[in-house]
């Protein structure tokens, strides 16, 4: 390309500034001088000299980014480098207005939750419950590992909430919990059957443990932590122990991932999105709306299969 017009100058002397007054890397330099090269194509290709492009001009290149399938934070580094470089123009008194002002960065995609399949939480409760069933040494440990999985996935706590949990909740109905979540805000969450049994079943291996001489603790999950209860960071290591043994990739798995399923299964089977709102103890109906991609494909399932057109094969637009 050649660059020996006014416009490549330009770019050229921004490089310069910001390599001797701003002290930018060579990384850095070579990052701007590609993005600007490329606006450069661009406008010469729409005829625009790139010291006199207008916001319409830049938005139609930010736009041309997306076409050819850069990611927005990549889109996002573009825009990033012409603001700099108009700013600049601005500042030498090379143009009156800076053409980047009115331009908004590209919104980045929010990542959807991982998640789990129906199929790959029932492995996990499975041998869970298979393992915790052995009565050799090391029982009490598989019982507090079920009983804490079973729990996760019937009622979607934060692990944070699940380790926290006190011991007087084996003392309790076994039909709902009351937890005591974010901002200290308390909320009702049912139990399942398979959730209420594998307490049931802890809380008796528990006081059989007192009874040998165990000390008493005001905690669900006792463990030898600062804290008095069960570490976040070992119910993760052992949850993801449990994963390879059942067969599932164990970087695919973890507490949280459990409370996506919980909430993303709820919605594949019909609950209402503030129903999950409230169980997941979100205050904004907007944090639970990152499973809307859930609902999405459950009414595109609902359209194909009960549609008329669609049932006939006609594409619905």
């Amino acid at each position: 390309m050649a660059m020996g017009d006014l416009s490549w100058a330009r770019i050229e002397a921004f490089l310069e500034m910001m390599s001797a007054e701003r002290g930018a890397a060579t990384n850095t330099l070579a990052a701007y001088e590609r993005d600007l090269g490329d606006l450069h194509e661009f406008l010469t290709g729409r005829k625009v000299k790139v010291g006199e492009a207008v916001t319409a001009d830049l938005g139609a290149y930010l736009g041309d980014l997306a076409t050819r399938g850069f990611e927005p934070s990549s889109q996002a580094r573009h825009l990033s480098s012409m603001r700099q470089f108009y700013k600049f123009l601005y500042a030498e008194g090379l143009r009156a207005d800076d053409p980047t002002a009115q331009l908004d960065a590209p919104k980045k995609a929010r990542p959807l939750p991982k998640t789990l399949s129906v199929e790959s939480v029932e492995k996990l409760l499975t041998l869970a419950a298979e393992e915790a069933a052995l009565t050799d040494k090391g029982q009490l440990q598989r019982l507090r590992l079920h009983a804490i999985l079973e729990l996760l996935y019937a009622t979607g706590m934060r692990v944070s909430e699940v380790v926290a949990l006190s011991a007087r909740v084996l003392s309790q109905t076994q039909d709902f919990l009351i937890i005591r979540g974010k901002g200290n805000k308390e909320r009702l969450v049912p139990l399942s059957s398979a959730a209420s049994r594998a307490l049931v079943a802890y809380g008796r291996a528990m006081a059989e443990a007192k009874k040998k001489g165990d000390p008493d603790s005001p905690w669900l999950f006792p463990a030898a932590s600062k804290e008095g209860y069960l570490p976040r960071q070992m119910l993760a290591r052992d949850l993801k122990s449990l994963a390879a043994r059942a067969g599932l990739p164990s970087s695919a798995v973890s507490p949280h991932v459990l409370r996506h399923a919980f909430a993303s299964h709820l919605l594949q089977n019909g609950a209402d999105l503030r129903v999950v709102q409230e169980l997941l103890g979100h205050s904004d109906i907007s944090t639970t709306q990152i499973y809307t991609h859930v609902l999405e494909e459950r009414l595109r399932h609902v359209v194909e299969t009960h549609h008329p057109l669609a049932k006939q094969g006609k594409k619905l637009d």
